[in-house]
């Protein structure tokens, strides 16, 4: 079955490029395009795509705020942030509002194939620029220690406390960035094995979503 693509640009010319970069793929259909945010909303209940490439800057409704009402009311739908902005709050930004991945206007077509693909399976993907600044973000130092005469807190356990061995190994793939693929090729295993073990992991840890779990995951790794 086709992966059904909506590429969502106020370029037009940026629009025709991408069409012409992914239409020819066997795996690839392209089924529609969108000037603005407003416009590719309206488009979703009728043409039902897997992924959008969303620009970020676009008048009327920015690519940021279209984000926010696609993860709300469409879940089911990947979405992969594409801007000529390597910043840091854009991606955040995009992070924090459920894409699947953020990708750089100049980026070739091998690699926005393989995007696409590990989305629709469930991975994200954001390039070694983007999650280097994910990562600084989700590691902070951790609190003071209270003073000997606070009342104590009650500590949630650490999602690494919850899980199972096998697991355990699974998650630690997650956060080092690592596909279903490339995970399932390590321990012999198949990609839907992977995809039932990450949705355990997400059920135990009381997340949404993989971007939720990463972050909860840096932030409670035990120390080596």
């Amino acid at each position: 079955m086709s992966i059904r693509i909506l590429v969502i640009d106020d370029h037009s010319v940026v629009r025709k490029g991408i069409r012409m970069l992914l239409e020819d793929e066997a795996d690839i259909q392209i089924v529609g395009e969108a000037a603005d945010g407003t416009e590719a909303i309206d488009l979703l209940p009728m043409i039902q795509p897997d992924v959008l490439l969303l620009d970020i800057t676009m008048p009327k409704l920015s690519g940021i705020e279209t984000l926010k009402i696609v993860s709300k009311q469409y879940p089911g739908i990947k979405t992969l942030m594409f801007s000529m902005h390597n910043n840091p709050d854009y991606i955040l930004n995009s992070v924090q509002n459920g894409a699947a991945g953020y990708l750089l206007k100049d980026t070739d077509q091998k690699e926005i194939l393989q995007a696409v693909r590990m989305v629709v399976n469930g991975d994200l993907y954001y390039p070694p620029n983007a999650s280097s600044i994910i990562i600084k973000s989700l590691v902070k130092p951790g609190k003071s220690i209270p003073k000997s005469n606070d009342e104590p807190v009650a500590k949630e356990p650490s999602i690494w406390s919850k899980i199972t061995a096998r697991e355990e190994q699974i998650l630690t793939c997650l956060v080092d960035g690592m596909s279903s693929s490339a995970i399932a090729d390590r321990f012999g295993i198949s990609i839907n094995t992977v995809a039932n073990q990450r949705a355990s992991i997400i059920r135990k840890a009381g997340v949404k979503n993989t971007v939720e779990l990463i972050r909860l995951a840096l932030q409670n790794k035990p120390q080596q």
